[in-house]
């Protein structure tokens, strides 16, 4: 399968999960917990819908492919090649009408992440990475995304979703790295990553990740210069606790501060 091949069908993905989620977006439409824990974890039609056509794609496209989708589980998760999806990251964005959310789309190989995409069809706004560079495709124009220098905590902007996901303990280790940082926000979810890899912020501390959170997301971290670990500093694909930095400088600071219990 050439490059070209490969981006198009990647493409195809995008836009039909795309097409599928837009008419449910900002609309009246059910909404279901998935956590039978007391919390509140949404999914909504639009989540099945779009994963689902996203897997007979790849189904049809790539039949010996391994899929790990949010809303149905693994198929063949130990091949060579699998895609990880995430129909909507950020339902809760979504069913708040609010547009910081997007489809998630990953391929692994053997295990490692090897490209990712980002679409918000709402903002019809693109953005792609294989770990060795990073793209954006959208209104504001085509062009490479890199992430900015930054000398130091103080001198950061931080995102996370919200410190209410974190357990005691780690919310206390975010307390202080947002007590250091410049600026600190919340919510963003997969949008968040986007926006360190263009260069608009500089770190994101999160937890209680998944893989289908996080896959689609390393290569476009990576390919615009950023760094992304976990909190112990092993390798993040399988989600957990999380720091991503768009300098090596601010992810070192940050990992000194959360390790200090």
């Amino acid at each position: 399968m050439t490059a070209i091949d490969f981006s198009a069908f990647v493409d195809k993905l995008a836009t039909v999960s795309g097409e599928t989620i837009l008419p449910f977006f900002r609309t009246t439409l059910g909404v279901e917990n998935k956590d039978r824990m007391g919390g509140f974890d949404p999914v909504t039609a639009a989540d099945r819908a779009a994963e689902a056509a996203m897997r007979r794609l790849i189904a049809r496209t790539f039949p010996a492919h391994g899929i790990v989708g949010e809303e149905f589980g693994s198929e063949r998760s130990d091949a060579e090649f699998v895609w990880v999806l995430d129909p909507i990251d950020g339902t809760k964005s979504f069913i708040c009408g609010m547009p910081a959310w997007g489809t998630l789309i990953g391929l692994t190989r053997n295990g490692e992440p090897v490209f990712g995409m980002m679409h918000q069809p709402f903002t019809r706004e693109r953005f792609s990475g294989d770990g060795l560079g990073a793209s954006y495709r959208g209104p504001a124009g085509d062009r490479a995304l890199t992430t900015r220098s930054c000398a130091s905590l103080a001198e950061a902007v931080l995102l996370t979703t919200s410190p209410r996901l974190m357990k005691p303990a780690d919310r206390n280790a975010l307390g202080r790295v947002e007590d250091a940082v410049r600026l600190s926000r919340y919510g963003g979810d997969c949008y968040a990553y986007c926006m360190l890899a263009a260069g608009h912020v500089d770190l994101i501390i999160e937890t209680e990740l998944k893989p289908h959170d996080v896959v689609a997301l390393i290569p476009i971290i990576t390919g615009a210069g950023g760094v992304v670990t976990t909190w112990e500093g092993g390798p993040p694909q399988a989600g957990g606790r999380l720091v991503a930095a768009g300098d090596r400088r601010v992810h070192e600071a940050a990992m000194a501060l959360i390790s200090n219990q």
